[in-house]
């Protein structure tokens, strides 16, 4: 059975940044393989994409381009936030504002966001709301490990899934598993 449209892929794969020697982001093992439904939008498409026909056993090796993956790095999205906003029952929050701490937030729409704290004054907290791997290429080198067709109640509810045995940025928001 080939990787196509609302079949159940399981993937393990080493995940490294800009190329096959570059710092191991993530590492997804046998015992707990990254599954997901093909073609149902939880992944980014060009990940997808690269898997696209695939069978069990078969193995693969692909780099996605920053723009294909979490986007180039955008300077725009480093942005002064005032302090009030961490404000918690009328007292700011100290514990969560500290220096290189992942924060999640939401926008004005209610979109969730996380920001990553850069800087702290006394009126305002500089943040980093760029993905983690933005503006880095991204290299996957795994296996298919199966391919099932997926259940009528998994096409209706969606596929849970989980990946992460984490080489390091994991704790930081970097782990993603290819996810958008």
């Amino acid at each position: 059975m080939n990787v196509s449209k609302d079949k159940v892929i399981s993937l393990t794969y080493e995940l490294r940044a800009e190329n096959n020697t570059g710092k191991v982001i993530e590492i997804v093992k046998e015992d707990n393989p990254l599954n997901f439904i093909f073609g149902a939008g939880y992944l980014l498409p060009k990940f997808e994409s690269n898997l696209d026909g695939l069978k069990k056993g078969d193995s693969f090796e692909f780099t996605l381009k920053s723009a294909d993956a979490y986007g180039e790095y955008d300077e725009t999205a480093i942005i002064e936030v005032p302090k009030n906003v961490f404000m918690v029952d009328g007292k700011i929050e100290d514990s969560i504002l500290k220096i290189g701490n992942n924060i999640p937030m939401q926008d004005n729409q209610g979109n969730k966001l996380n920001g990553k704290v850069l800087e702290i004054n006394d009126t305002a907290v500089k943040m980093d709301f760029n993905h983690p791997l933005a503006g880095t290429n991204l290299f996957f080198a795994g296996n298919v490990f199966d391919v099932r067709e997926a259940t009528t109640d998994e096409l209706a509810q969606g596929l849970h899934h989980s990946c992460c045995e984490s080489e390091g940025d994991c704790n930081d928001g970097g782990c993603d598993c290819g996810c958008h």
